[in-house]
Formats: C-alpha cells, structure tokens, sequence
C-alpha cells in the first residue's frame, strides 16, 4: 500500500482513500510521523495516535449504514486531517494561547472547530502562535519561535505561525489560524500557502480566546484555493452565542475573462528589490490572466493599517486579555506585555473618534470598488530571520503588516494566494512571495475563483505546493513523471523505472479531468490516461524524478499508442505523464471506477492477464 500522500490537498486524501487507503492506519502514520518529524516551536499540544485512531473508528461506525450520497452530504470532510491554533477550544484539551499561566482546559470546542469535526474532519493537533494573537512574526512564544517551513533561520510569521507551518509541510491537509491584523496571510505568504481571510463574522469566534472581538476573524489555511473554499463552506454557519456572528449578504458574481485590479501607486518593500521584481511580476501574471491594473491612492488604506497598532484599537486587546497581563508581567512575552499594557493612555473620546474616521475611511475606498473590481498588493514587504526579529521585535513586525493591517477595520475580505519562490537578497535561501488578493465583505467566491486561476498559473511556472516534496521543475537535472500503471511502484514495470535512476517523490491523483482505459495486449496489462472534457475523475498516479539523461532510452521502451505529455495532478501543477490520445478506440474497456491501476490489479487485473 503506498504511503498516506506527502502533499495532502483534500482531493489527494480522497484518491488515495478510494484505492484502498486504509484511514486508520493512515492517520495513525501520519501522527506518528508528525511527532517524530515536526521542528519545536511548532505544536503546543499533539494528539495521541490512539486517540486518532479511536476517531477513525468512531467515523467509519458512523459511515457504516449510510450509502455513499449520504456520507458525502453528512461528512464532506470525513477523514481529513487538520490542526487549529492554540487559541481555540477543544473540548478536554488545554487553550494556551501561547501562555502556559493563562492556559485552561476547555469544557466544550469551539463552534468553527466543531463544525469542522461534525463534518468528518480528524484533528491532529493544536499549533503554536504569537502570544495572545499579538503579533506577525511567529516569534512571541514561550514555546519557542516556529520556523519557517523553507529556512528553519527565518520567521514563519504570525501570530497563526504554527498553523502555517504544519499546512504547509503536509502535516494535516488545512489548518485554522486566526486574523485581526493579517495573522491569516502574513504566515500563508511566508510558507507558500493559500491563506483565506474571510469577512468579519462569517466564521464563529465563539470559543476563541479574543485579540480584538470585533475585528477577530478565524482563517483558514490551505494547498490550494479549492480546499480553502470547501473547508470555508464546511465551517460556515450563523452562531446564535456569538454576538458578532453574521450571515453572508449576496456575494458579487465571478470575474469573467476581463477584469480591473488595483494596484497602490509606489508599493514600498523595505529596500527588498527582490521582492518589488516579484510583485512586478504578480502584477504581469495577473494581467495575463485579462486583468488590467488600475493605480490606487494607497494613503486611506494606510492611515487605516496605522489605526490597529498606533490608535485606540489597541485598547481592545487591553479590554480582553489586559487585567490578566498587568497582574502577570513575568508569565508573558516582553514586547506583547509591553503592546497590550500601553494601550492604557487611550480615551473614550480617543475610540470614538477613531470610529468616526474608519466609517469615512471606509466610504473612501467604496469609491474604488467603483473603479476596479479586486485589490491585489504583496501580502508582505520583506520577510526577516528569527535573529534580526529577536534584534527589532517592534519595527519588524510593523513593516509585517503594511499590506494587511487595514483588511478587517474596512470590513474587507482576502485571499492571499502563493507567486514565487525567489532568492533573498544577497543569499542563495529561495524563499516564498506572495500576493493579496482583497474585495468588499462578502466577496470571498469571487476572490477565491480568481485566486485558484493565478494560482494555477504560478504552479505551471514551478512554485510546488507549500513545503511539500513535489516542486516541479526544482530540480534541472531531473524531470517529474507521473506514472499510473505497471511502472508503479512495486508493479510489473516498475524495475525499468528504478533502472534509470529514478526516485519515487509522492502518491497523488490527477485533477478530476481524465478517464483510464485499458490497452488491448497481454501481459503486463497496461492502462491508458485520456483526459476529458466532461466525466471525468481523479485517477491514482505516483510522481518519479527521473535523470534527464535518462529520459530518452526510458520512452524508447514505451510502446503506442501511449505517449509522453502533460499531465494536471489534484493540486493544481502539471507534470510529465505517460497519455493517450481520446481517440483511443472505444471498444477499450473504461477502469476508471476502479480509482488505480493497482486496486484493478488486485481486483481483477491479475486474473485477466493470465
């Protein structure tokens, strides 16, 4: 049985279940692994593998008299792996918030937690985070700083650090972090993840240690912007305890294949040029999707970022966590006990003013939503390593959140979406960049629809999904085949592909695009991939690094009708693949119910080849 998959976006999980993935041992390697590999600072609490195991049991009794329509309704989620930030209730389990003084076990889970467990989600664990939600770097933790998922010197970014580190290291398949001033998107860019901000209310807080209550959003972290949308789906609905808690007005339909995006006049970068190029280049791939840029006045976005860290906002955080950290100082980080304890100057006349001023704030930049239709800036200036942070915790993480801090106090939502894996300035670390994509409440399809094109788009150009193994096209030397039938591994074939050279990189499927048939012949049995414009479906294939030295000799081997060409996996990239054509006869026999090779191998196949 081959592994659980190593890039775990929410339609991999579903393939290699439909071949006969086994869902507790699955999960209960996938622990295992997580508690033998994960780097510290990481997770605050693990779940044990037994108790992983007992909900895997739990779940499969659940399923057990249900047809298959009715466990999709009742559990679209079911099985999946993921992780919540440790501000977040689980019923029996400690809520730290990254403050073991402050820590308590949680008598009931929280209400976007539990959405997600009542949908057949399995959680593997709750993550580390800047104290109290207070920060962008990842680094404000008494149980250490959380590395970033690339290079273990610099900042993963925050305060939902770990959360984005285990999303995209393919500990779990999504992760819940949460966002008052980009908490949700400054991590998501750093690790080379979709990072989805969704609007003031959508999802339940209810069981969420506060920041700021009526900025606080819960955010989600994934793969791909596909899972971002479905683990969005699952996890909605309206919270009668949670007094902020709303439901969505009509959502503005999908951008069609022309579209106006704003771009701020001058984008500043913190002396990073790197990054400024790979904006730059954002902005030429976004235009080539039919977008056209339109420059924007960024100085009301600005003043409104300002609010959050130099105004009256911050005596939100003194209102929910501030008597605990006056009469604490020695159980809490430095600069967050600083932070929260220094909003005390601010006056009522102060606040409302403040209000004053973000309602005129937000009617200015109605005024351009008049003029384009989403918002597209860097998600972060720079980034740092976890030294120069520990140097300058305060203007570090200022320069964190210029492009972030005014999304929830102008009741906006966002997506920020992976666009590059450049090199830092001066150094040979290749470290991600990623953009913002932003739009009125309640604008989170249509963001999401355009995000998951330019997604695609960055993934054709060989970005890779988070930290996971597969990085097409890292490698010169050697080129990603995805192989789906007697070249698997531990199948007829499979010796002429270890024969060249080649390295198993990961179990995956295709996108839901192509139908597998089988070639006439004798033994070995031989399938074919034919993509399809409608019905199609995901089919088992593994990915190999094969020497490009060796390529040639390999494909001489490879008999007609099958070729060598493009193949589109469930994530989004596309790799080499052995295909074939659609017009192959129809008189062959179609496989595909089967999901692999391998399950009609053992089926079927062994009987019919002799």
């Amino acid at each position: 049985m081959t592994p659980f998959p190593s890039s775990p976006t929410l339609s991999a999980v579903r393939a290699w279940y439909a071949q006969g993935g086994d869902p507790e041992q699955g999960l209960c390697d996938l622990a295992r692994r997580i508690r033998r590999d994960s780097a510290n600072g990481v997770w605050i609490t693990l779940i044990d593998e037994n108790e992983v195991c007992e909900r895997v049991r739990e779940l499969k009794a659940a399923c057990a008299t249900l047809s298959e329509e009715e466990r999709r309704s009742r559990y679209p989620l079911l099985g999946i792996p993921f992780a919540v930030k440790d501000n977040m209730d689980v019923a029996g389990k400690e809520t730290t918030a990254a403050c073991p003084a402050y820590a308590y076990t949680a008598e009931s889970t929280a209400f976007v937690v539990q959405r997600l467990l009542d949908a057949g989600a399995v959680l593997m664990g709750k993550t580390n985070m800047d104290q109290f939600a207070t920060g962008l770097v990842g680094v404000r933790s008494p149980y250490g700083a959380c590395p970033n998922s690339f290079d273990p010197a610099y900042i993963s970014g925050g305060s939902s650090s770990g959360s984005a580190h285990v999303a995209a290291k393919g500990y779990v398949s999504f992760s819940l972090g949460t966002d008052t001033a980009g908490s949700g998107r400054v991590p998501a860019a750093l690790n080379n993840l979709v990072g989805l901000k969704p609007s003031h209310g959508l999802l339940s807080t209810c069981g969420v240690v506060p920041a700021c209550p009526s900025l606080d959003c819960v955010s989600i972290f994934a793969l791909t912007c596909e899972d971002a949308a479905e683990v969005f789906a699952a996890a909605q609905g309206p919270d009668e305890k949670d007094v902020w808690s709303r439901e969505a007005a009509s959502s503005p339909a999908p951008l069609g294949q022309t579209f106006t995006f704003g771009v701020p006049e001058n984008p500043e970068f913190c002396g990073n040029d790197v990054w400024a190029q790979a904006f730059r280049e954002a902005i030429a791939r976004l235009e080539s999707l039919g977008g056209t840029a339109v420059a924007l006045d960024y100085a009301p976005y600005r003043e409104a970022a300002d609010m959050l860290y130099f105004g009256p906002y911050l005596a939100e955080r003194m209102a929910v966590v501030g008597d605990f950290v006056e009469k604490n100082p020695e159980c809490c980080d430095a600069t967050v006990h600083k932070i929260i304890c220094g909003a005390s100057h601010w006056t009522a006349v102060d606040t409302f003013r403040t209000i004053y001023r973000t309602r005129e704030l937000r009617q200015i930049v109605a005024q351009d939503f008049k003029r384009v239709d989403v918002l597209l800036l860097p998600t972060a200036p720079t980034t740092y390593t976890i030294d120069a942070v520990r140097r300058d915790p305060v203007s570090t993480n200022v320069n964190m959140g210029t492009y972030t801090n005014f999304v929830n106090i102008l009741d906006m939502c966002a997506v920020a979406v992976p666009s590059s894996v450049p090199h830092m300035p001066g150094t040979d670390v290749a470290m991600p960049f990623g953009v913002t994509l932003m739009g009125p409440a309640f604008s989170e399809a249509r963001l999401l629809d355009l995000a998951s094109r330019f997604h695609a788009a960055a993934l054709k150009e060989g970005i890779g999904l988070g930290a996971t193994e597969v990085k097409p096209a890292a490698d010169k030397g050697s080129l990603l085949l995805a192989v789906g039938g007697a070249h698997m591994s531990g199948m007829a074939l499979c010796h002429e592909l270890e024969a060249t050279g080649a390295v198993f990189e990961c179990a995956t499927a295709t996108a839901p695009h192509y139908r597998m048939k089988l070639l006439p012949g004798g033994a070995p049995l031989r399938p074919a991939i034919v993509r399809v414009e409608d019905g199609g479906v995901p089919v088992q294939v593994e990915v190999w690094s094969i020497p490009r030295s060796a390529v040639g000799a390999f494909l001489e081997r490879i008999p007609a009708p099958l070729g060598l060409g493009s193949v589109e996996l469930a994530d989004g990239s596309w790799v080499r693949g052995f295909i074939c054509g659609a017009d192959l006869s129809e008189s062959a026999r179609d496989i595909s119910a089967f999901g692999s090779f391998r399950t009609f191998m053992e089926q079927e196949g062994n009987a019919a080849s002799k």
